[in-house]
């Protein structure tokens, strides 16, 4: 009996020694070869993928035996379809296997909200064009009371209201105010022409209006304009002169014939119609006062 306890008690220990030296043996080849499973010390160096076109840089990418991660931005200054953007950066050591995150540039300018730089000054326009991705196009500077304010805002050549979507990095034109000047020269008589003829003489004079219609007007093409002020003359018989940029009223009523049209120096006066006993009313008593 006490053969059989002790052969028992040598069976228990061997099986604990056997026990031990293969957890020992399984430890040993674990570590050993956990450098080789978990590629300890085998780095690779990130390359250069900043102003690469997106697919050579993911090419390049997946041939040495990273991920990729794709996300994509705008900038206006660069081309479509860059990498503008990596991480990890250039030179870094990663292992095989890990993700590479770029960033592309987008090959369509994404939309923005036309701005409203009426009435702003030139500085502070060009301030809230770039913080709106927006470009400073031509500018024109027309006379105008308004010194070195933004008159006019265009696009593609025709005006833009605020609120229209345009691409970012597209070129607004504006039309800026060039002040008054001191610039004068003699005004333009524009009686008795029709409105279109009138308007375009203003215009190339340099000169501003303000219009007022009578009515009925039954034909624009036809109606005439009857009076202005400043007039061409003065009562002396002398040529009116005005500043570039300054403003001209006229009125427009319709017909072509000549009768109580304002004469180039003088503006209109009450007349008495004899053979009718009737009063036509000179600009005096009309609404601009005049």
């Amino acid at each position: 009996m006490a053969l059989t306890i002790q052969k028992l008690r040598k069976s228990i220990i061997f099986h604990l020694l056997l026990m031990v030296l293969i957890a020992v043996v399984i430890y040993l080849i674990f570590f050993f070869s956990l450098e080789k499973i978990t590629n300890h010390g085998k780095q690779y160096e990130v390359p250069v993928l900043i102003g690469k076109n997106k697919d050579v840089a993911i090419k390049e990418l997946k041939k040495a035996g990273f991920r990729v991660d794709i996300d994509s931005a705008y900038d206006l200054k660069k081309e479509p379809s860059i990498v503008l953007s990596q991480m990890p950066d250039t030179g870094s050591m990663v292992k095989k296997g890990r993700t590479i995150f770029i960033t592309v540039n987008k090959a369509e300018a994404p939309l923005t909200p036309m701005p409203e730089l009426t009435g702003l000054s030139y500085r502070s326009g060009l301030m809230v064009l770039k913080s709106n991705k927006l470009l400073p196009g031509d500018t024109t500077h027309v006379p105008d009371i308004a010194d070195g304010a933004i008159l006019e805002q265009k696009y593609d050549g025709k005006p833009i209201t605020a609120g229209q979507l345009v691409p970012q990095g597209s070129k607004i034109n504006l039309v800026i105010g060039d002040g008054l000047g001191n610039i004068e020269f003699e005004v333009p008589n524009v009686i008795g022409m029709t409105y279109q003829e009138g308007i375009a003489v203003l215009n190339a004079s340099g000169l501003q209006f303000i219009d007022l219609w009578d009515t009925p007007i039954t034909d624009s093409a036809t109606a005439v304009i009857y009076f202005q002020s400043p007039t061409a003359k003065t009562e002396d018989g002398e040529p009116n002169r005005i500043q570039e940029g300054g403003f001209v009223d006229i009125k427009i009523k319709q017909g072509t014939g000549h009768d109580n049209f304002q004469s180039d120096t003088q503006p209109l006066k009450k007349a008495r119609n004899k053979n009718k006993g009737q009063t036509v009313d000179s600009d005096e008593d009309s609404e601009w006062g005049m």
